[in-house]
C-alpha cells in the first residue's frame, strides 16, 4: 500500500528484517539498528536505547598496529573518521588503500585527524592482517560489545562506511567513503555536506539516502551549469537549514 511505501522511504529501509525504534512523542528515530539492540541487550537493561555521545560509546583502550594501546580520550579535540570495514570485502580493501594516503595528507597539512577502525572481520587473525596495513587506531577485535555499540550508534547497514565526526564528536557526514574518493587531494576536508553536488558515479549512492532533486543541464554549455547551480543553491541551503533547526536529516 501507499502507506507502507511511505514508511519504507521515510526510514530508508534497504534490507529486511529491519527494526527501528521511534520516540512516539516527537516522531524522532531513537535507534536504527533495533535488531542489534535486542541481540546485545535482551533484558532491556539499556532501554530506551537512545543515542549516546560518541565519547561514551567508544570509551576504553584502543590499539595501534605495533601493539601499543592508548585510551580513547586521546581522540578528544580531533576530527575522527569512524571506519567500518573488513578484509573479506573487496570494496573495503580498495577504499583502505586510498584512505591511507588521505590520512597522511590530512595529518601532514597539520590538521588534527584520527581514524578509528571498527572491524567486521571474521577472525582475530584476519583483523590483525588487515590492521597491519593501517596507520591509525582500532577498537580491539576481542571487544565485540564495543564494536557492536558503535555499529548501533551509527545504524551501519553495510561496509565500507566512513563516518566523519567533528572535534566534539558530532557527525559531519556519513558519506566519508564518497568524499574520500571524490576528493583525492583532501582539499574539502572535513567534508561538510554541500547543498548542491554534481552527480558522479561515486556519489550517486546518495540518491538512496532520501528525497533528491536532480536537475539536468546541457553540460556542453559551461555557463548553463553554473547558472543552474546559482539558481538551486539558495533553495538547497534553505531546506538544509530548516532540517538542521529541527535536528533532522534533510
Amino acid at each position: 500500500s501507499l502507506l507502507q511505501l511511505k514508511l519504507w522511504n521515510k526510514y530508508r529501509v534497504s534490507n529486511i528484517p529491519s527494526l527501528i525504534f521511534i520516540d512516539a512523542s516527537t516522531g524522532k528515530v531513537v535507534c536504527r539498528n533495533g535488531l542489534l539492540v535486542i541481540r546485545d541487550d535482551p533484558e532491556g537493561l539499556e532501554f530506551p536505547w537512545g543515542p549516546k555521545p560518541f565519547s561514551e560509546v567508544v570509551a576504553g583502550p584502543l590499539l595501534r598496529n605495533n601493539g601499543q594501546t592508548l585510551d580513547s580520550s586521546a581522540l578528544e579535540g580531533s576530527h575522527v573518521g569512524v571506519y567500518f570495514s573488513a578484509h573479506w570485502c573487496p570494496p573495503c580493501r580498495s577504499l583502505t588503500r586510498v584512505l591511507v594516503e588521505s590520512y597522511r595528507k590530512i595529518k601532514e597539512s597539520g590538521q588534527k585527524f584520527e581514524i578509528l577502525f571498527v572491524s567486521a572481520d571474521r577472525s582475530e587473525d584476519s583483523f590483525k592482517q588487515y590492521f597491519s596495513e593501517m596507520p591509525w587506531v582500532a577498537v580491539p577485535y576481542a571487544d565485540e560489545a564495543r564494536r557492536s555499540r558503535l555499529n548501533r550508534l551509527y545504524g551501519i547497514q553495510g561496509i565500507p562506511t566512513l563516518i566523519v565526526l567533528d572535534s566534539k564528536g558530532d557527525v559531519i557526514t556519513r558519506q566519508g567513503r564518497v568524499e574520500v574518493l571524490n576528493d583525492i587531494e583532501c582539499c574539502d576536508f572535513p567534508w561538510h555536506p554541500k547543498p548542491v553536488l554534481e552527480l558522479t558515479d561515486s556519489n550517486a549512492v546518495q540518491l538512496n539516502e532520501g528525497p533528491c532533486l536532480v536537475l539536468f543541464v546541457d553540460s556542453e554549455d559551461d555557463g548553463e551549469s553554473e547558472a543552474a547551480k546559482q539558481l538551486i543553491q539558495p533553495i538547497a541551503e534553505k531546506i538544509i537549514a530548516k532540517y538542521k533547526a529541527k535536528e533532522e536529516e534533510a
